[in-house]
């Protein structure tokens, strides 16, 4: 039976890319009327739903106030949230999302790195880069992962440099490739906050391939920063008379500018993804700041496993280092889904606290897009 406050039936996840009926204010009466058994079936759960509350529940829904008295901040708490938000994750089947996403990562992992070095590669030595990024990786990922893909990325940063226009037309390629894990991204983040797409394909691909080429500038600037920061700290300690104090302080002060950076690159991967109008970039941080939190306990603890416990080797044979990458990517979107989970409970949280009607069925945040058929039946 579904916790208190969770968004909709079971009826309503059967799966990853099921169409949900619009909410009933959107429905015209001509739609109304050729609804088929699955709005039907919803209504009937409805209504047994509200006469089960008892009379007079409604009302307390509408005006805010729960039967025990006080308003709705009883279920908005930070607890109650964490809760919904585990209940809603299954709900949602976000684990198998995760594995879609996975399969799109390993797609758009290696031109989304082709785009990095051919940026990269304008500035400095796209072998440094790699060298900081691999030793970088196997600090927080498992050595097996990291040992699976060092032997292309090495190849790419081996393959010379291009002209600037075999340089535009392989970056708009790499990147067109990599928005593929984007799009995958987008759809499940419509499916956490209950809409559908309405973004048209011309104005959905070019913005899938601007987050895509955003966060590769990202991490370019990180990667760029971690590659010339130390030696411009070892020169400005040198010239200042503070010697090796200034490397130091700046080996321990880079780590936490890091970890600010894939904080934005999340709360910006989360603000772009849903076709739902969010209360601004501020809204969606603290689903990036549990994202990271998770993500780091998850990688540290499965690099541990993996290396003392793990028989990826003896089951999988030559194909273990591969398992084991895969399977680090699947963590890894597990706990990039559970962050944007989160934000959208947090969101229900504050409708529940302003005790905005149907918020305890679904979250009630607007669409930027109108579908198509739903901009049909307001005109009907």
């Amino acid at each position: 039976m579904p916790l208190p406050g969770t968004r909709g039936s079971d009826a309503l996840r059967a799966g990853p890319g099921t169409r949900r009926p619009k909410r009933e204010v959107l429905m015209s009466p001509a739609h109304a009327e050729g609804e088929g058994p699955r709005e039907r079936a919803r209504e009937e759960r409805v209504r047994a739903r509200e006469e089960a509350d008892g009379p007079g529940a409604d009302e307390q829904k509408r005006s805010g106030r729960s039967p025990q008295g006080p308003p709705h901040k009883r279920r908005g708490g930070l607890g109650a949230t964490l809760k919904r938000t585990l209940a809603e994750f299954k709900e949602d089947n976000l684990a198998d999302s995760a594995a879609a996403l996975t399969y799109y990562a390993v797609l758009s992992i290696f031109p989304a790195l082709i785009a990095l070095v051919a940026l990269v590669s304008v500035v400095m030595d796209p072998k440094t880069l790699v060298e900081k990024a691999t030793d970088l990786i196997s600090k927080v990922g498992p050595d097996s992962a990291v040992n699976t893909f060092k032997g292309p990325i090495d190849q790419l940063a081996n393959g010379g440099s291009t002209g600037p226009v075999l340089l535009i037309v392989g970056l708009v390629s790499a990147l067109w490739t990599a928005s593929g894990y984007i799009g995958a991204f987008m759809r499940a983040a419509n499916r956490i906050y209950e809409v559908e797409e309405g973004r048209p394909f011309l104005k959905l691909r070019p913005l899938q391939m601007l987050v895509t080429l955003v966060l590769v500038l990202l991490q370019a600037l990180v990667l760029v920063a971690l590659v010339v920061s130390g030696p411009l700290a070892e020169e400005v300690g040198s010239t200042v008379g503070a010697g090796d104090a200034a490397v130091t302080a700046w080996n321990w002060a880079k780590w936490p500018v890091l970890l600010l950076v894939v904080v934005l690159m999340f709360a910006l991967l989360y603000y772009a993804a849903p076709n739902a109008r969010l209360r601004g970039l501020k809204s969606v941080v603290p689903g990036a700041v549990l994202a990271l939190v998770l993500w780091l306990i998850a990688s540290v603890g499965f690099a541990f496993y993996a290396a003392h416990f793990g028989s990826y080797n003896k089951t999988y044979g030559a194909l273990g280092g591969v398992i084991v990458f895969l399977v680090w990517l699947w963590i890894t979107n597990l706990a990039v889904l559970l962050g944007a989970e989160f934000n959208a409970e947090r969101e229900r949280s504050r409708e529940l606290a302003e005790g905005t009607p149907g918020a305890e069925r679904e979250i009630q945040v607007p669409e930027r897009t109108a579908p198509k058929r739903e901009k049909r039946s307001r005109t009907a």
